[in-house]
């Protein structure tokens, strides 16, 4: 996966008032890459967070000092956050000559300040451990067991026995991931406009997986066998707003069997995400507990008629990357990765065999990586023609997965 370089670009100002006594005494002002002043303050990794403070002071009044602090956080529920970027800036202080009677402000004051965020954060993994890590995009969900905050705080520090005065605000904050570049047949297609060439002519371009074998009963009938194979477009890493493409192919000798099963609507072919936290949630090998690792779609795939002969039928594919969802990111105590999951097929006619004791029925998963934009010249285009749609909500996907809704919270037993 590569990294896009971050150039910044100031598009608006965010202004960020704060009253006493019925006026306007305190101004945060801010410039960030936001499209618009209605959004939070948007930043990405390198960026260069400007901006400065304005005072007014309606009489003179001691100032122990002033600073701004930007700070990035993560809070598990019913536990304290734990900070991984927490920078301050003194942006004025009292004049030590004033002894300790300090020193008063009084009128109007404009305090400047600016801070560079960095690429990565230093972390400690264990007593002995550390590693470097990118600074994950914030993250807040209803009923999310971990959240990912970003602030942007101004302190005033009062005299004694007077509280300290703080303006708080929240920003946000997207890491520049982008895929490497697909196959050279897959970047000509994009650019001239033409169609797909599939794993068999494209070797380069596809990650197949299977066979898995397709057992079941016909008609309450007959048994049957048909083997299935899922290739997914390599790289496997793509952008927010882009289309997976997918080819699902069936082979069987069993003619009936294949033209039921190669119904478009017959494969569920899901985008799952897949939220781990806690000490573990680096490690890409733990065991999953119900309590810690929380799986739910984040889109499902749409299927084509593309080629038939005696003994096989191709169908081809999408699944969109919608805008809304997270990148894939990996961070201590809390982590979101990505899995293309070919679940059962469900279509009348067929009943597909299954193995006592089997929690996970997905047939065949590979890991994706979900970046926040495309590699440098390449735009990907969508090939789904005119009518075809997948079912809004993700489809049957909670109901496939075996998943039990209890309140806000979603769990799902997995071997890892």
């Amino acid at each position: 996966m590569g990294t896009i370089p971050a150039s910044f670009v100031e598009n608006f100002e965010h202004n960020f008032p704060m009253e006493r006594n019925g006026r306007v005494w305190l101004t945060l002002r801010v410039r960030s890459r936001a499209k618009s002043t209605a959004s939070p303050p948007v930043y990405t990794e390198g960026d260069t967070v400007s901006g400065h403070v304005e005072l007014n002071f309606d009489k003179p009044e001691k100032i122990k000092g002033i600073t701004v602090t930007v700070q990035g956080g993560t809070t598990a529920v019913g536990q304290e956050e734990i900070l991984f970027l927490n920078t301050t800036q003194t942006l004025w202080s009292p004049d030590p000559k004033q002894g300790k009677s300090g020193e008063k402000l009084q009128g109007k004051h404009s305090l400047s300040f600016k801070f560079v965020l960095p690429k990565e954060v230093t972390m400690s993994l264990s007593k002995n451990k550390q590693a470097s890590f990118k600074l994950p995009p914030n993250f807040s969900e209803r009923a999310s067991p971990s959240y990912i905050d970003y602030k942007l705080i101004v302190t005033v520090r009062r005299g004694m026995f007077q509280a300290n005065l703080t303006l708080s605000h929240n920003f946000a904050f997207v890491p520049l991931t982008a895929p490497p570049l697909p196959s050279r047949l897959r970047q000509i297609a994009y650019r001239s406009g033409t169609g797909l060439i599939g794993p068999d002519r494209d070797r380069d371009g596809w990650k197949v997986l299977g066979p898995t074998e397709l057992a079941g009963t016909l008609f309450n009938v007959r048994k049957v066998k048909v083997k299935c194979e899922l290739a997914i477009a390599t790289p496997l890493a793509f952008p927010l707003r882009s289309p997976i493409p997918l080819f699902l192919t069936l082979r069987s000798n069993d003619q009936q069997a294949l033209d039921v099963l190669a119904s478009p609507k017959a494969a569920r072919v899901f985008l799952v995400r897949s939220l781990a936290n806690g000490s573990d949630a680096v490690d890409d090998e733990a065991v999953r507990r119900s309590n810690n690792f929380f799986l739910e779609s984040a889109g499902q795939a749409v299927f084509w008629s593309s080629s038939s002969d005696d003994n096989s039928r191709t169908l081809q594919g999408e699944l969109e990357v919608k805008h809304g969802i997270k990148p894939s990111f990996v961070f201590p105590r809390f982590a979101v990765r990505y899995s293309i999951d070919l679940l059962p097929f469900v279509v009348p006619g067929f009943q597909l065999d299954t193995a006592a004791g089997d929690d996970n029925p997905a047939l065949l998963s590979e890991a994706v990586i979900i970046c926040t934009t495309h590699a440098p010249g390449i735009v990907p285009q969508s090939y789904t023609p005119p009518g075809y749609a997948p079912p809004e909500g993700g489809g049957d996907y909670n109901k496939s997965m075996g998943m039990l809704e209890n309140g806000n919270q979603r769990f799902y037993h997995h071997h890892g």
